[in-house]
């Protein structure tokens, strides 16, 4: 974790989309000298000088984990919605309305994680489209990112069918990233999705010392709204 704040700072997000962050785990709290007394979402908010909004979504009896979004602008609410298709795979959408100087209207911040199971995954982004389209004003800045496990793109192409978004990293082909393994990305299972937006750079980071902090590489945006 500290490495991992260490190289999230040298990026200098705005808005970060986490997934299976740690709320608490109190085994790990014993067993690592250096575990942060603080939920991961939290140490990473509280180093980087940013607000956070945190979703559980897996409860267990020595901690939970879920969904967070740490952004340096306020949010101003959340709402955590829960997508398990079945007990042992808990997956949520953590909605934020996060409010940006500049900005006439409220930007919308989905972080998502969706499942293994082809079936529970399509049921999940149906959730995901009717929350967006019941709860998103079609003209309202969005952002929709996470990971998606969706190697067979066809949640994306839904995304793109249903919600008029576009997925920041889409190349000649409309293929979004390879993101999975972080050593060497080989399956394409996490996205970017912007609607109201322009995009100006995009990258993903893998490889050491990336490969050392998580198993998915880690995806970057830079957009501008317009």
């Amino acid at each position: 974790m500290h490495e991992l704040r260490t190289q999230l700072a040298g990026l200098n997000p705005d808005i970060l989309f986490l997934q299976e962050v740690q709320g608490a785990h109190s085994r790990h709290a014993m067993r690592i000298s250096n575990w942060p007394a603080l939920p991961q979402h939290e140490f990473l908010a509280a180093e980087l000088g940013l607000e956070v909004a945190y979703g559980g979504n897996a409860i267990y009896d020595h901690g939970h984990h879920g969904n967070a979004i740490v952004s340096r602008f306020p949010i101003v609410r959340s709402e955590n919605t829960d997508v398990s298709s079945h007990a042992f795979e808990r997956r949520g959408l953590l909605h934020c309305e996060i409010r940006i100087a500049g900005i006439e209207e409220i930007v919308h911040c989905l972080c998502v994680h969706l499942g293994l199971d082809e079936r529970g995954r399509q049921g999940q982004a149906s959730t995901l489209i009717g929350q967006i389209n019941a709860a998103v004003p079609r003209g309202a800045p969005l952002i929709v990112a996470g990971d998606f496990n969706d190697w067979r793109n066809r949640v994306g192409a839904r995304m793109v069918r249903e919600l008029g978004v576009t997925d920041v990293f889409r190349d000649e082909r409309g293929r979004p990233p390879r993101s999975y393994p972080s050593a060497l990305p080989m399956l394409r299972l996490d996205r970017i999705y912007v609607r109201g937006f322009q995009v100006q750079h995009v990258a993903v980071h893998h490889g050491p010392p990336w490969s050392r902090l998580s198993d998915h590489a880690a995806l970057s945006a830079q957009i501008t709204i317009g």
